[in-house]
């Protein structure tokens, strides 16, 4: 990657942070539903991952990587994910927890009373939300830094 003026330690650090960074976000997003945190925050966390890189190597230095129609094609994705979810309990309510206590494997497991550490498996459809507005808002927001990133870059070469 082309060298836009950063140390050879913020690559090497942005190099090893990179994948933490996105793997703190995927586990705020899957864990929305139990903890503080879900997909809006998550998506935020994994977009700063791609910000990082923006900074640290360049619009130049990423030439290839992050492409910015693919980013906006998987914003649409999430949003419509996340509208499809919610239509699926329509016939019950709009947003409707289809999958909660229903006893099925994944997302329906029931949730004990009393006072309990969550069950991961008891979210219904709240999970499957989460990881819709997550994308949406990954890819949302690291569209919105590249476009940013471009643009200052074109004032600087101006």
């Amino acid at each position: 990657m082309k060298n836009n003026g950063m140390s050879i330690i913020v690559r090497t650090v942005t190099r090893f942070v990179y994948g933490l960074i996105i793997l703190f976000g995927f586990y705020v997003i899957m864990h929305g539903h139990l903890s503080p945190g879900g997909g809006f925050q998550g998506g935020a966390v994994v977009a700063s991952a791609f910000a990082l890189l923006l900074v640290a190597f360049g619009s130049t230095g990423l030439k290839g990587r992050l492409n910015l129609h693919w980013l906006q094609t998987m914003e649409e994705v999430g949003a419509l994910s996340f509208l499809a979810l919610a239509f699926l309990g329509i016939g019950t309510a709009f947003f409707y927890n289809l999958f909660a206590n229903s006893g099925g494997f994944l997302f329906g497991a029931s949730v004990p009373t009393g006072s309990n550490a969550g069950v991961f498996a008891a979210g219904g459809l709240v999970p499957l939300m989460n990881w819709a507005v997550g994308l949406k808002v990954m890819t949302g927001i690291a569209a919105i830094v590249i476009i940013m990133l471009v643009g200052s870059r074109k004032e600087e070469t101006e």
